[in-house]
């Protein structure tokens, strides 16, 4: 197989992977929050989910305040980044360097956002009793990230 098909390869497959990322991240960012956790109804539901009491409220608001805008603003990077590389990939004369950049500059941004996102809920784990901390938890592993974009083009 020729090098660069096999960079052809290796450049859709990570279009996947940033498009499931892609697709979660943009939703929570559209959304104010991440999906089916934050946001103003949502948090409110999750509050009494959780049980939070006032204080735990205000806290948690406060943390997420900081936490969306952050997120928010690398998203805007990925975003940035996968437009480029997208173009660059589909041009008549594909730069093989630039796509590389580019994917090395998404891969960046997401584990600096896979760093925060565990910081974020270290830091409301630390802002909740054992049982609180058990219904996020077993709220956050039943949650399904959203299809990418790629997925349902290239799916059954």
């Amino acid at each position: 197989m020729k090098r660069s098909w096999l960079y052809t390869l290796l450049a859709f497959s990570l279009l996947l992977n940033v498009g499931v990322l892609g697709a979660v991240g943009y939703q929570a960012w559209q959304n104010g929050g991440w999906p089916a956790l934050h946001g103003d109804d949502k948090h409110d539901h999750l509050a009494e989910y959780l049980n939070l009491s006032e204080e735990q409220r205000r806290q948690w608001r406060e943390k997420e305040g900081k936490f969306l805008r952050e997120m928010g603003a690398d998203w805007e990077e990925v975003r940035i980044h996968r437009e480029r590389m997208i173009r660059q990939i589909f041009s008549q004369q594909p730069d093989l360097a630039a796509i590389e950049a580019d994917r090395a500059a998404i891969s960046r941004l997401q584990e600096k956002q896979q760093r925060h996102v565990i910081e974020q809920l270290m830091e409301e784990q630390r802002m909740l009793d054992a049982t609180q901390r058990e219904a996020l938890a077993r709220l956050l592993i039943q949650q399904k990230p959203a299809g990418s974009l790629e997925e349902r083009l290239h799916g059954d």
